[in-house]
């Protein structure tokens, strides 16, 4: 057969690395703020730990089983440009679900920047008139709604009244009296339309707001035809539940194919023109692009107002971003570097990755650990917005935060090697839970809105140590041409399988009880299996399989000067080792 194809490896290098680093952007953009997004829905803690648990579980499956299809038929590039396409359209999907009421939208924005949309507030209408002497007013959010117009009424007519003469105190007292009497009696009018409202269930004009949702219509129907009020509120709930369900699901299955088809095209093309030595370190473009995109969207959305108009809220922005990004995607991907591989694979690599995990205690061992990871970590991911919403955090401190978070593993990364070989395998895995405990335990402490940034880099050993020493048990276990199915299937059982189970339980005891008990009870499960981690694999005998595949491409300078002749000859060793493991 001739081979009169040219393979430019270096320009195939640098088109992976921009279709990792854009797409790693695109999806930093969306997924790390979309738990945030649920919230400003008006979605509970539990609800959304469901609706995140569907999406791992949905990935878990559909992955694996989408990448076997495409090589079967040969259709890969045409999955990876499909997928991109389609998830363009299912991630905006979701702007189209209208909030649970508009309230939820608005209420962990800043009050003077939307105050021209007829926002309730949640304190009471007293002005304290202390503070005036000193030309400060302190006037506390309003129980009711004010439009502008009446608003402006008010303070332009008191304060014309005031008089050449007064002084700008004067005047702010003037102002803030007559505003006080203006808007009791605003709120005793509204009182009344809305109990007239609720009594009768008629639909009383308003001028602030013609636009009616449908689930506010269907909560007035309730209520006329008796419902229980709270039983209402959880009808559209639930609705509203559904609806979000659907769209990120259908998201998830267009999505989820990519990742697994692209890693494998890419390999396949690296393997078939022997250039896997950078197949390692791609990751690494990938990281970079989702640190810059997590820090820069969450800039730009903290500048915006509150309410982009009166229906879309800033946090839209973020899903504008993922369809930008994700085009330029697309444009990439038509150009991918893709292997066509004509042989079709005789074994079940699966299959045989679960015989040779189960067939090794620490092997077994780690996947237990990488499961439990998984649900800690997912619980964390998932509700960490949340409580950094709740004390004052902008986008900003959390695009940030993911950007720290990053940072740190890539730069760790350069000494990976060091790490595994002076702390050892089983101490790097401990290390790592450790850390991810003392994550834990700080994150239901946090006082200020940047008081979650300096725990971040601990990020660098609580995930991307940890994740070394485990792959590094994968290549221990595996036989050659095995290490990524392993790999696969410990990441399997942690960011599929393990993350899931964590969403679903999560978002149950952050709802039953609240997000301090969520993070201080992962801090616990962490220190306990930690611990038993180490007891538990000191008891295991080691049995590290041969890789000749590894051997005969490891570089003579690992070798030390002060080696024999007999040490250098490390086929021979091998060789020995696995006779006295093999013998009885």
């Amino acid at each position: 057969m001739r081979r009169n194809k040219q393979w430019d490896v270096n320009k195939a290098m640098l088109l992976s690395r921009l279709f990792q680093f854009l797409h790693c952007a695109g999806k930093a953009c969306a997924i790390p703020f979309l738990t945030l997004y649920l919230r400003h829905l008006g979605l509970t803690a539990s609800l959304t730990g469901i609706i995140m648990g569907t999406k791992h579980f949905i990935n878990l499956a559909w992955a694996p089983l989408s990448g076997y299809f495409a090589k079967h038929y040969n259709k890969r590039r045409v999955v990876i440009l499909s997928s991109l396409l389609c998830s363009i359209g299912a991630g905006l999907l979701l702007l189209l679900i209208p909030p649970a009421d508009k309230a939820t939208m608005t209420r962990y924005c800043n009050i003077s920047a939307f105050a021209g949309f007829g926002l309730p507030k949640t304190a009471e209408d007293t002005i304290n008139y202390s503070q005036l002497g000193n030309t400060t007013m302190t006037v506390h959010a309003f129980t009711t709604l004010i439009s502008p117009t009446a608003l402006s009424k008010i303070n332009t007519k008191h304060i014309a009244t005031a008089g050449a003469g007064q002084t700008l105190n004067d005047a702010i007292l003037a102002t803030a009296a007559a505003s006080k009497h203006e808007v009791k009696r605003i709120a005793h009018r509204q009182s009344h339309r809305e109990n007239h409202k609720n009594e009768e269930g008629a639909d009383i004009p308003d001028n602030s707001d013609s636009k009616r949702s449908v689930r506010s219509r269907s909560l007035k129907t309730g209520s006329a035809h008796g419902q229980k009020p709270t039983d209402v509120v959880l009808e559209v709930q639930h609705q509203l539940f559904f609806l979000v369900l659907m769209a990120v699901a259908l998201w998830e299955v267009l999505s989820a194919p990519l990742e697994w088809i692209v890693d494998d095209g890419l390999y396949e093309y690296l393997d078939f023109v022997d250039a896997t030595d950078g197949y390692s370190r791609q990751w690494i473009w990938g990281y970079l692009g989702a640190a810059c995109s997590a820090c820069g969207v969450g800039l730009l959305v903290s500048n915006l107002d509150c309410l982009l108009n009166v229906h879309i809220h800033r946090s839209a922005v973020h899903f504008y971003s993922y369809a930008i990004l994700i085009t330029l995607t697309l444009l990439t991907g038509t150009f991918l570097p893709i292997h066509v591989n004509r042989k079709q694979e005789q074994t079940n690599k699966v299959l045989k990755a679960l015989h040779l995990i189960s067939n090794d205690g620490r092997a077994t061992l780690c996947a237990l650990t990488a499961f439990i990871v998984g649900a800690v970590g997912s619980a964390i991911e998932n509700y960490l917005f949340w409580q950094m919403q709740e004390k004052g955090s902008s986008e900003f401190y959390m695009g940030a935060s993911i950007a720290i978070t990053l940072f740190a593993e890539i730069l760790l990364s350069f000494f990976s090697d060091k790490i595994l070989k002076t702390v050892g395998q089983s101490g790097t895995v401990a290390l790592g839970m450790l850390c991810m405990a003392v994550q834990c335990l700080y994150y239901s402490f946090l006082w200020s809105p940047w008081s979650v940034l300096p725990i971040q880099s601990l990020n660098a050993f609580s995930s991307g140590a940890l994740w070394w020493a485990l792959n590094a048990q994968c290549e221990d276990v595996s036989t050659p041409g095995m290490e990524r199915s392993v790999q696969r299937v410990f990441q399997a059982l942690s960011l599929g399988l393990g993350a899931g189970i964590g969403s679903l339980a999560g978002g149950f005891i952050a709802s039953r009880f609240n997000l301090e008990v969520l993070y201080r009870a992962a801090a616990v499960v962490l220190v306990i299996w930690s611990v038993a981690f180490l007891i538990v694999q000191s008891r295991i005998p080691r049995q590290k399989r041969v890789n000749y595949s590894r051997l005969l491409a490891a570089d003579n300078s690992d070798l030390s000067d002060t080696e024999t002749d007999q040490e250098r000859d490390w086929l021979v060793n091998a060789m020995k080792d696995e006779k006295e493991n093999n013998s009885w």
